[in-house]
């Protein structure tokens, strides 16, 4: 079993996370770690956190002169900010009766009111602090590992931004290399419209406001099979949308493209199956995004996820002073204007979490080179299998 958790606050000396059940013996390169630490604080309209903080995974355990150990790996992420907010985040002593810090005022759009409710807390920052998605931070360090491992199972992961606010990038005709290629030379992290979307962030910016969009996340070299049928909370399906929509602020997830198939017939929708001499039969096309029963299919695997403007608005919006229960305008914390670039990231990494655990269920070992020795087993089988029903032979 494959697991993760993640510890710390947005303001607080640092996030950890354990991540437990990788085998032993995946190489790991540090500048790997740090290299996609830093595409997660890319991006135009990002707040000036980005600027104070240089994300680095700090290995303090799992990982011995370059190699997973097979123990639980745990990463540190410091937070350089927490100098600055070290007596407003105490874990012991009593709290200042005045803090210019202290947040009664709850943000339309954010964890603060519910988790004021359901906690009894007076002091929406009890809340704020772990609801932030600074905690992404650690999720994608705890990716950047898994990216080392499905490489080695010969797997890429890659994202890019299709839609900012109502501007969309045009990408017909392009090959997704160069999508990718285009995405990764810009602030926006999209291989389109780049122009159009950054004008629009800077209007939503003037005004005081926010923007989301649409991200889109893409694995290639996967095997079919991964993933199940059998039981509900197995489908590959089910697992990578609750991984996509635990992402702060996304709430819409497709797999492909999920929502203009609703609109088609079934015949123009399904991916016709087609031989291919010697190998498992392929599909002519990739309209189900690379999942078909809940497994995949061999195919790219195509996600989408919708993230919704950020919470934190200059503009502020109506809200209620919860110590005298009386209509205010919702409190400000420095915050983002988009950070959809961003959030693509995060979801290459939480795509990589399921994808990994489905792989180690389908294919287990205690050291990586039996990993790769079951999956080599796997392919090799229906290779021979094709090639008997060729020859007329048994399968």
């Amino acid at each position: 079993m494959l697991r993760l958790l993640t510890a710390g606050e947005s303001h607080g000396p640092q996030l950890t996370v354990i991540l437990d059940g990788l085998p032993a013996g995946i190489p790991v390169d540090p500048d790997a770690l740090l290299r996609g630490m830093a595409r997660r604080q890319v991006g135009f309209g990002r707040g000036n956190r980005q600027r104070i903080e240089k994300d680095m995974a700090e290995c303090v355990a799992g990982i011995r002169f370059g190699r997973t150990t097979g123990a639980p790996i745990a990463l540190v992420v410091k937070n350089r900010d927490h100098e600055n907010w070290s007596e407003v985040l105490s874990p012991f002593g009593d709290p200042p009766r005045e803090s210019p810090r202290r947040l009664t005022r709850p943000r339309p759009g954010h964890a603060d009111l519910v988790g004021m409710l359901k906690y009894a807390h007076h002091d929406a920052r009890d809340v704020l602090e772990r609801a932030s998605a600074r905690e992404t931070a650690a999720r994608v360090a705890a990716g950047e590992v898994l990216r080392l491992f499905l490489g080695e199972l010969g797997v890429s992961v890659h994202s890019h931004v299709i839609q900012i606010g109502e501007v969309k990038a045009e990408l017909q005709g392009f090959a997704s290399d160069k999508i990718f290629e285009l995405a990764e030379a810009n602030d926006l992290r999209t291989a389109g419209a780049y122009e159009a979307m950054r004008a629009a962030i800077e209007e939503a910016q003037a005004q005081g406001d926010t923007l989301g969009g649409i991200f889109e996340v893409v694995v290639e070299g996967l095997p079919p099979g991964l993933g199940s049928s059998m039981a509900p909370d197995r489908k590959l399906d089910a697992r990578l949308a609750a991984a996509m929509l635990s992402i702060p602020a996304v709430k819409g997830m497709e797999i492909g493209p999920a929502f203009a198939n609703s609109a088609l017939l079934g015949s123009a929708v399904h991916d016709e199956i087609v031989p291919v001499a010697g190998k498992p039969p392929k599909r002519a096309s990739n309209r189900a995004g690379g999942l078909e029963g809940g497994m995949t299919t061999g195919e790219a695997l195509v996600l989408r996820g919708a993230m919704k403007p950020i919470s934190t608005l200059k503009k502020a919006l109506r809200s209620v002073d919860m110590e005298r229960n009386l209509e205010q305008k919702a409190a400000f914390e420095r915050s983002d204007v988009c950070a959809v670039p961003a959030a693509g990231v995060v979801g290459e990494a939480v795509v990589m979490f399921v994808l990994a655990e489905a792989f180690l269920e389908s294919y287990a070992g205690d050291t990586l080179a039996r990993v790769k020795s079951s999956l080599e087993r796997f392919s090799q089988e229906l290779q021979e299998r094709m090639r008997a029903a060729e020859t007329g032979g048994d399968s």
